[in-house]
């Protein structure tokens, strides 16, 4: 079955959202990105982790969690870039269409959140238990999920890099708050955005195992190599 791409209007209550979905062939799954703060679906750090999922045999689903309109006031307020709460509910709007769009309708889910749309990811996981099967959060801010972390079910893996070290306290508190299977693990030499060579693709790689694990069991067992934190 031949790849399919498209960029596709991503219906969340009464709002549109531009995405851009990307079916490798035959798959069994797809991955839902939310960005972090004062990001898009342009984010060059997410599309090169998508583009590794792709790669791996998952479909990806990148979009926007504002409206163009939202985006400008953003821009001078960065008032809904903290929004949590909306930013979940967008991405639990997305995850009820991804459910109900017919070219993904029969995939397992899964959600790789960035910095504040870590959070954002979580609360949507708690709010769609049967839905969502793996989360990943890359550099994320998962204490801002507040009380939903207990709620999760969903494996989360938290990855860290070595030298952002505010942000390590925080995933280790979040961690411990979590009660679903879990892992937090740490990149060696990476800062905040992993902007080191080779750290964005390790990020790819653990991410990409995660998920084949959870959402395409019987091609990925035994995948992860390294040790947890």
């Amino acid at each position: 079955m031949q790849a399919q791409e498209d960029t596709v209007e991503v219906l969340c209550g009464d709002v549109a959202l531009s995405g851009d979905l990307k079916i490798p062939g035959e798959t069994g799954a797809i991955i839902l990105f939310a960005h972090g703060s004062g990001s898009s679906r342009h984010s060059p750090r997410n599309r090169l982790v998508a583009q590794m999922l792709n790669r791996a045999g998952l479909a990806t689903l990148l979009f926007d969690l504002l409206t163009v309109d939202e985006e400008q006031i953003d821009r001078v307020t960065w008032s809904l870039r903290f929004d949590i709460d909306l930013l979940a509910k967008r991405l639990t709007g997305a995850t009820d269409w991804v459910a109900n769009y017919a070219p993904t309708q029969t995939m397992k889910m899964g959600y790789f959140g960035a910095s504040t749309g870590a959070a954002a990811a979580l609360m949507a996981a708690a709010a769609r238990p049967e839905k969502v099967s793996a989360v990943v959060s890359r550099g994320g801010r998962p204490d801002l999920a507040g009380v939903s972390l207990g709620w999760v079910e969903a494996p989360t893996l938290l990855i860290v890099g070595e030298l952002d070290k505010p942000v390590i306290e925080l995933n280790r508190h979040a961690f411990d708050r979590l009660h679903s299977e879990k892992r937090l693990e740490i990149v060696p030499g990476a800062t905040h955005l992993f902007e080191e060579p080779g750290t964005l693709e390790n990020v790819a790689h653990l991410a990409a195992d995660w998920f084949r694990r959870y959402l395409l069991p019987v091609a990925s067992h035994g995948l992860l190599s390294k040790e947890g934190t």
